[in-house]
């Protein structure tokens, strides 16, 4: 079996890649983490099978106070474009859809906290990634920006109701996940003390460990066999959705 090396982008120490690593690692991944910006990017991806891109606290868009910032912009969207496969999460959504022309923006209805349930749309049912997974999903929440745009031609996978752009997939193989499926126990913690008037949109028990444990079995129900799926596809065991037909001039 062929292994598929990872590159692991981490743009905040607050947010590991956690079960996601696990996930990843038990699939046959090798995974290579570059915690931003100690760590430099590499120059090209030949020596990489996918890209793997978690979130962080800052913006999108932040590059006064974080000026790398566009430079993963860059290596996301040469990915997109190039069909290296990758899997890009909230913030790295974020980056992943302003790279490629998309638009991201503080959410008119406030931030999105806490453990949710996202819906598929009707194109997920034929996705490579997406095809197997539940009608509704659970998913982790903690973010006040979102994208109000998809970069053009990207295809929407999941939705819900106050913000529609969940998930998306852009060309053949990238994924954007406006919400995380990485997160333990102690990271969602951790996020609530030290962002407390997000937290504060949520009743104080959704933060409690009993229920963040019950609602990190139910991701990992879901979303442990999709990570399971992206390695496949970064192996080329698994083939990535169709190219977009072209209309008829």
């Amino acid at each position: 079996m062929t292994t598929a090396r990872l590159l692991v982008l981490q743009p905040d120490p607050t947010d590991p890649a956690g079960a996601l690593a696990d996930w990843l690692t038990e699939a046959g991944a090798e995974l290579d983490i570059r915690s931003l910006p100690q760590d430099s990017l590499p120059t090209t991806l030949d020596e990489h099978q996918g890209v793997v891109c978690l979130g962080g606290g800052m913006g999108a868009e932040d590059d006064t106070r974080h000026p790398w910032l566009a430079d993963v912009r860059t290596l996301l969207a040469n990915a997109a474009r190039t069909n290296v496969p990758t899997l890009a999460i909230c913030l790295g959504a974020q980056l992943l859809a302003v790279g490629a022309g998309g638009r991201v923006e503080v959410g008119e209805s406030g931030p999105e906290v806490g453990a949710a349930l996202v819906a598929k749309k009707d194109a997920a049912w034929s996705d490579p990634l997406f095809a197997d997974l539940p009608l509704m999903q659970d998913v982790m929440h903690f973010h006040e920006d979102v994208i109000t745009r998809l970069p053009r031609g990207a295809v929407l996978l999941a939705s819900a109701p106050r913000y529609p752009n969940q998930a998306f997939r852009l060309h053949r193989s990238a994924y954007g996940l406006q919400f995380h499926i990485e997160t333990t126990t102690a990271a969602v913690r951790a996020w609530a003390r030290d962002a407390p008037r997000m937290a504060a949109t949520r009743p104080a028990d959704v933060f409690d460990i009993e229920t963040l444990d019950r609602n990190h079995a139910d991701i990992a129900e879901t979303w442990q066999p999709f990570a399971t799926r992206f390695v496949q596809l970064a192996r080329g065991a698994l083939e990535p959705a169709p190219p977009a037909s072209l209309p008829f001039a």
